[in-house]
């Protein structure tokens, strides 16, 4: 097991009941494939990136650091793609 951070890039124009469905699905994903939510934060409520992602301008960023198996990683960036909520998702091992 693994300790990583995952920043995820969200639809800014969501109401906050569809934005915490959304985190409430990221953090399931995790628990799914055996992993272990240790920390869980709304990094930015709402920012303007660089470039367009899914014609969006903007996004609202959400951090997530969990303890999970190297295989999960995978199966967590297949599960989020899925979400049409989420626009982009970086996971990084920091330990």
């Amino acid at each position: 097991m693994y300790t990583y951070e995952a920043m995820c890039i969200v639809k800014p124009d969501l109401t906050e009941d569809d934005r915490k469905t959304v985190f409430s699905q990221i953090a399931e994903a995790i628990t799914k494939n055996k992993g272990q939510v240790s920390a869980a934060m709304l990094w930015s409520e709402r920012k303007r990136m660089t470039f367009p992602i899914k014609k969006q301008q903007e996004g609202a960023y959400h951090l997530v650091t969990f303890t999970a198996p190297p295989a999960a990683v995978a199966e967590l960036h297949a599960a989020y793609r899925l979400n049409e909520n989420i626009l982009r998702v970086l996971i990084t091992r920091i330990a």
